[in-house]
């Protein structure tokens, strides 16, 4: 008569309790490892969103609280780079509906520049506190083209007025706004120092009309003027650059570069 072989207890080997004991541990490492992630991550999220053209280096402390080295690229393949003197400091925190964040410039900024986002369904929100900051022109030098055949000396002031940008269904939509002035400007292909200042104010639409753009010159011998408004995603602009009478042989190779010659004006446009 043959023996059946001894059933297997249920309770012999209690292995589901070393289970839960894991997944509750990795349950618990979560937060931390949300709360201490490094700031090299936000670098890398930063190079991929900018397409490689913004570039946080030499990062460090973490996501939540860091600093780093702001460089600015052309982007893959470029060699164009330029970065900001100094460090840049961030500071961010979740919020109802989204988080907001400050950030501190060394160079360029007297009290921290303040943001809140906001997420909804389909929708995204960024208001941008009112406020002033002044940066330095040649760091733009570092993107590429145009900027670096101009190679732009000088001082970049931004205040923002009830500035805030929506996205809501694939559309972004502007309000309040935002005014650069380029003081003291130059550039390497005009031996002419400084040509000029100028100002840039960007006006969000108002009741579902689309954002303006327009540029003046504040004072200086080479005169920009010009307007634009964005058609869908688009910004359509038409200005004008022209040299003071007096002043017409010192940028002739300027304004042969930045716009299309009609007599002693040069045409911009874009889009």
């Amino acid at each position: 008569m043959s023996r059946r072989p001894p059933s297997r207890s249920l309770t012999a080997t209690p292995r589901a309790p070393w289970r839960w004991a894991v997944a509750g541990l990795c349950l618990g490492a979560l937060p931390a490892l949300a709360l201490w992630a490094p700031a090299r991550w936000l670098a890398a999220g930063v190079q991929q969103a900018s397409g490689g053209q913004v570039l946080l280096e030499q990062a460090r402390g973490t996501v939540w609280t860091g600093s780093a080295r702001l460089v600015l690229t052309g982007g893959a393949g470029s060699d164009d780079r330029a970065a900001l003197p100094g460090r840049l400091a961030w500071r961010l925190r979740p919020a109802w509906g989204g988080a907001q964040a400050s950030i501190m410039a060394d160079c360029c900024t007297a009290e921290p520049l303040a943001l809140r986002a906001a997420l909804g369904l389909g929708s995204a929100r960024v208001q941008v506190a009112d406020g002033s900051s002044q940066w330095p022109a040649a760091v733009l030098g570092g993107l590429g083209t145009p900027w670096n055949t101009v190679q732009p000396q000088g001082r970049l002031q931004l205040s923002t007025q009830g500035l805030a940008l929506q996205w809501s269904d694939g559309r972004m939509q502007l309000q309040g706004q935002a005014q650069l002035d380029a003081l003291g400007m130059s550039t390497r292909l005009s031996t002419l120092r400084p040509m000029g200042s100028y100002r840039l104010v960007l006006q969000g639409g108002r009741h579902g009309e689309a954002p303006t753009l327009q540029l003046s010159t504040l004072d200086g011998a080479l005169l920009l003027s010009g307007s634009g408004q964005w058609v869908g995603q688009r910004l359509r602009f038409t200005g004008e650059a022209r040299a003071a009478p007096e002043r017409e042989a010192a940028l002739a190779n300027l304004l042969n570069i930045i716009g299309r010659r009609s007599g002693a004006r040069s045409i911009i446009t874009l889009g």
